[in-house]
């Protein structure tokens, strides 16, 4: 978390420092953790190989993704690095947390989002003439007032990474999927958005309630300080609400850019981590990055039913957002409420790392969602370097869940890299807010 006091938490890598070791304890409790993760991995995968013929949990990259999609038949990866029954033990799946979800809109049609959606709550914040395509001089549909149509499916695949409910023909789920969304429209294939809308959009999820705010897009033009996004960012904190952000997907060839508002204090800006708890490619490294999470082949709801796979660090914040939806859920009353400080200093403290401290890549680490919930007994206000961190196995899913070859990954890296120069809208002037998403362009998720 950047903090939002005076004097800012050190980052130093702790390279020449002794560090306190981590308990022998805890670093067996998480290689069993990763051992079992990988079995249970493992026994799906067989599972629906077995029973359901289809292709092994992979999905079709080939065609493109139209509304409504197939329905995802396995697990996705990104789930199956987490113990879902330990992750959800003591929560109850994130009951009674809202989360604001400030983005293209929620598609309440598919069925995984109807219930997870207060529709009630929503608004649509985009301004009434929306910006017109460059090439056919036509808007995007402005939409229903309460934010709960999207014709971009961009915010639904959000809002389906952070709560969407199970459902009997597909292994996708939220990680908080007894949360309840508030869907807050800003935000359009034209871009639309611009800093300004996005400050009202986070004042007005303050008001209506939200204990967790994602933001999912970003600009990197430069702001003025105590801008009015700042300010409305600075409002949310204040009123004790966990912000995150995505870091952006600018990071091809080395780039570095400070994205807003994932820089500004107290945001916990969230980067994006592939299988190998790596840093994605096109992930945007800075020293403000606070931690990694998935953000490549990621599965999730889209507008009308069904999956799509898409890549990008939009899809890697709501994954902490599921992840913080239920620390909230946790600690959520008497001496052992959490304030959004504590939730912020947990997901770091507990992030898979590769070296002892901070660094600009991944943050603090990759997030472990078990670990978060698990090994909470002590509430941090900053997370704190640690030497003799676990560095061996990886939380990975087994090889056989893609069913591919490395020479095979390499090549599908390649193509995604090649083909995924693009943004999901063009940078236009101004403060406009983009959603850079660089990813193979509107994949299906059908298994």
């Amino acid at each position: 978390m950047h903090s939002s006091e005076t004097t800012p938490p050190t980052r130093g890598t702790g390279r020449g420092v002794r560090l306190p070791q981590l308990p022998l304890r805890q670093r067996t409790r998480r290689a069993l953790r990763r051992a079992a993760a990988t079995a249970a991995a493992t026994a799906v995968t067989a599972s629906t190989l077995v029973v359901t013929a289809a292709p092994p949990a992979a999905a079709d990259v080939s065609t493109q993704c139209t509304f409504p999609a197939k329905p995802f038949k396995g697990r996705p990866w990104s789930l199956q690095r987490v113990l879902l029954n330990e992750l959800w033990r003591e929560t109850d799946k994130g009951a009674g947390v809202r989360v604001a979800v400030i983005d293209t809109g929620v598609d309440i049609e598919n069925e995984q989002l109807t219930d997870a959606v207060d529709a009630d709550a929503g608004k649509n914040l985009l301004p009434k003439k929306p910006k017109k395509d460059k090439e056919t001089g036509r808007a995007t549909p402005r939409g229903k007032a309460n934010g709960t149509s999207d014709e971009v499916g961009h915010g639904t695949k959000v809002a389906g990474i952070i709560a969407a409910r199970p459902a009997d023909d597909t292994g996708f789920v939220g990680l908080a999927p007894k949360a309840t969304i508030i869907p807050i429209k800003q935000n359009d294939a034209n871009g639309s958005g611009t800093a300004l809308t996005l400050a009202d959009s986070i004042d007005y999820a303050v008001k209506a309630g939200a204990d967790v705010i994602n933001i999912s897009q970003d600009t990197a033009e430069a702001l003025k300080p105590d801008s009015s996004l700042e300010r409305a960012v600075q409002r949310a904190v204040r009123a004790d609400i966990v912000v995150v952000a995505s870091a952006g997907n600018d990071g091809l060839g080395g780039k570095n850019k400070t994205t807003y508002p994932a820089s500004y204090p107290g945001v916990l800006a969230v980067a994006s981590s592939d299988r190998n708890n790596e840093r994605a490619p096109f992930s945007q490294a800075g020293d403000f990055v606070d931690v990694a999470a998935p953000g490549v082949d990621m599965v999730s709801t889209v507008p009308k039913g069904g999956h799509c796979i898409d890549n990008g660090t939009s899809f890697s914040a709501p994954y902490v957002a599921g992840v913080a939806a239920l620390l909230r859920a946790k600690h959520d009353r008497g001496a052992d409420k959490w304030s959004q400080q504590n939730v912020v200093a947990q997901i770091e403290q507990t992030a898979e790392r590769s070296i002892p401290g901070h660094d600009r890549l991944v943050g603090w680490g990759v997030v472990d969602p078990v670990a978060a919930l698990t090994e909470d007994s002590k509430r941090l206000e900053r997370p704190e370097a640690e030497e003799g961190v676990e560095t061996g196995k990886k939380p990975t899913p087994a090889k056989l869940q893609l069913g591919e070859t490395e020479q095979e990954r390499n090549e599908r890296l390649g193509t995604y890299v090649l083909v995924g120069g693009g943004t999901l809208v063009a940078v236009v002037a101004g403060t406009s807010v983009v959603l850079r998403d660089r990813r193979r362009k509107g994949t299906t998720a059908g298994g």
